[in-house]
């Protein structure tokens, strides 16, 4: 006995049903295909990288104005730390802006306001790191001042990182 010969089906003559035109049909289809997680741990290392190359040049920026105010002019040093955060804050919006979150939503008034509130928390945190070090823990003279000011710099970068991300540089998806 023979096994029966399979048929092809005849070929598709009718076109698929159109989808409905409604409010959750246009939305879907506006909405942009979800990212794999390996994509998205991708872009999240890349933005990593590059708040840390930003970042990296605020710090090299903080310590260098903090010790030319505190070692070359004879700034106090609670002084010193908060006019270096100030100073590399400002050349730090250059660089996330330009560079770090450049394909982020546009500059709005909302956006730099939000970037120096932000920040001022940031130097607020550092100083008071700072400070603890400095005066609490004994860390002065230049090699131990240098220290406090590069920890107080770091553990305030967290806060800094997720705050810029989430509410200063945010993508235009996330606005509404």
């Amino acid at each position: 006995m023979t096994a029966p010969a399979l048929k092809e089906a005849p070929p598709a003559t009718t076109a698929p049903p159109a989808p409905e035109a409604g409010p959750a049909s246009s939305a879907a289809a506006t909405l942009p295909a979800p990212r794999s997680v390996l994509a998205r741990l991708r872009a999240l290392c890349l933005e990593l990288v590059k708040f840390g190359l930003v970042g990296g040049s605020g710090v090299a920026v903080n310590l260098v104005v903090f010790n030319l105010l505190l070692l070359g002019l004879g700034s106090r040093p609670m002084t010193a730390t908060v006019l270096a955060s100030c100073v590399a804050m400002g050349t730090n919006y250059l660089g996330f802006r330009f560079f770090a979150y450049r394909d982020r939503a546009s500059r709005t008034k909302r956006q730099i306001a939000l970037f120096f509130v932000f920040s001022g928390i940031g130097v607020a945190m550092e100083s008071v790191l700072f400070y603890a070090a400095y005066h609490g823990a004994g860390m002065s003279g230049p090699l131990g001042s240098n220290i406090a000011k590069a920890l107080s710099i770091v553990l305030a970068s967290g806060f800094r990182f997720l705050v810029y991300r989430t509410w200063v540089f945010q993508h235009d998806a996330r606005r509404q």
